[in-house]
């Protein structure tokens, strides 16, 4: 099962929060939340609300479906941060003129999804069975090895 959450216009800018949404990606959702809860950035706050949302939305969804919930067993698949719409203002400056002023807005999307629906990545084969796989090369003759020398370039020297 798969739910996301979307927060519009965060008062941050995009690249502030892109520090925080960096380390919860691809976490359980337990453990995103003891990351957020805990963290100093004022960014932390914002991705929280968002994470919980989508935790309800998962809930809703399987109750919807009548289906067993357990919110432990989920994980963050997908957080992403984007860029929102530049508040333009203007400030006071020297000699009568104004400086522009952005203030800055973002976007923050998260998908939480069941350990069953992830995408796992297939397993390596292990190291032993690869060398057991490989074959010895066959030996060339020493004239294949020989390549062809391409005429040096002159080099004009500058003054």
């Amino acid at each position: 099962m798969e739910a996301r959450a979307i927060q519009r216009g965060v008062r941050q800018s995009a690249r502030k929060m892109r520090l925080v949404i960096d380390l919860i990606r691809d976490c359980a959702v337990p453990e995103a939340d003891a990351i957020l809860r805990f963290s100093k950035k004022r960014a932390a706050r914002q991705i929280h609300k968002v994470l919980k949302s989508a935790v309800a939305n998962a809930q809703q969804a399987a109750q919807r479906q009548n289906t067993p919930f357990d919110a432990d067993t989920l994980r963050v698949s997908y957080a992403v941060v984007n860029e929102g719409q530049t508040l333009k203002r203007f400030t006071a400056a020297a000699m009568g003129r104004g400086t522009p002023i952005l203030k800055r807005t973002s976007h923050v999307e998260i998908r939480v999804a069941g350990a069953d629906a992830a995408v796992a990545p297939p397993p390596a084969a292990p190291k032993a069975e690869m060398k057991e796989a490989k074959k010895p090369r066959a030996k060339t003759a020493p004239a294949a090895k020989a390549k062809k020398k391409s005429p040096a370039k002159k080099k004009k020297a500058s003054k």
